[in-house]
């Protein structure tokens, strides 16, 4: 700021606060005519609709290119896999039985479940094995080798009809987690319910005897120990979306 010569110190002091509160108040003023704009309208859930409108771009942009079957995530070579860390256990009550554990599946259009299949009759779908990164919305991530059936052979044979739906929701046993999936996702070719990791049946602190692995989303969205999964056109509620995380958790 240029001094003016003609005033005293005292004065080109008076005209610099002056000026610096005008600067100041301005832009007090755009900040909050800025955060009146994001906050316009009705917010889903915690987040402004002007941010949901960024990440509903960011959606459209991953289902235009990333899941056609020609589109792949990276994977990686067996000595690449490292020990995944136990990052959360809602849903994973460590007194349930799991030789009582069944998988209850609601086909698209069905009001209650149509069969509770058990381990061994998840286990008679053709075995996929996969070594992948699998990332945490945190920012770590981890080479893991995981082994299960499709989802998309899993929805072919015990929900038949249900590729249909535009949504799968999954949930614990206890149903204290959830989450929802869109459906090209969901029949993503490397997107598996998998009963092993790294060689070994999964451990209960990481979902045994079922869990999600999809490698297009982060590590919030792979449910572990599914208890349910349900086909819906109506998008199922998200455990992380309702305290403010995006509903889809592309990568």
């Amino acid at each position: 700021m240029a001094t003016d010569s003609r005033l005293t110190p005292k004065q080109e002091m008076a005209r610099r606060t002056r000026r610096g509160f005008m600067v100041l108040g301005g832009g007090a003023v755009a900040a909050v005519a800025g955060w009146i704009a994001l906050n316009r309208g009705a917010a889903d859930g915690d987040i402004p609709p002007a941010l949901r409108g960024i990440l509903g771009f960011n959606e459209g942009v991953a289902r235009s290119t990333l899941f056609a079957d020609s589109h792949l995530v990276k994977t990686y070579p067996p000595s690449e896999v490292g020990n995944i860390k136990v990052n959360a256990d809602i849903g994973l009550d460590p007194d349930e039985n799991l030789d009582d554990w069944r998988l209850e599946v609601t086909p698209f259009g069905a009001k209650e479940p149509a069969s509770k299949l058990t381990i061994a009759e998840v286990r008679t779908l053709p075995r996929r094995e996969e070594i992948i990164d699998f990332k945490c919305v945190e920012g770590w991530s981890t080479v893991t080798q995981f082994a299960g059936a499709r989802l998309s052979d899993f929805t072919a044979k015990y929900a038949p009809g249900s590729e249909r739906a535009q949504c799968v929701g999954m949930k614990t046993p206890d149903e204290e987690y959830y989450v929802g999936l869109d459906m090209p996702s969901a029949q993503h070719p490397q997107t598996l319910i998998a009963w092993e990791m790294n060689g070994q049946p999964i451990n209960s602190d990481h979902g045994a005897p079922l869990r999600l692995v999809i490698p297009v989303k982060y590590g919030i969205k792979n449910i572990k120990r599914i208890g349910k999964i349900e086909y819906t056109d109506t998008r199922p509620n998200d455990y992380w979306a309702e305290r403010g995380y995006d509903w889809y958790a592309g990568l």
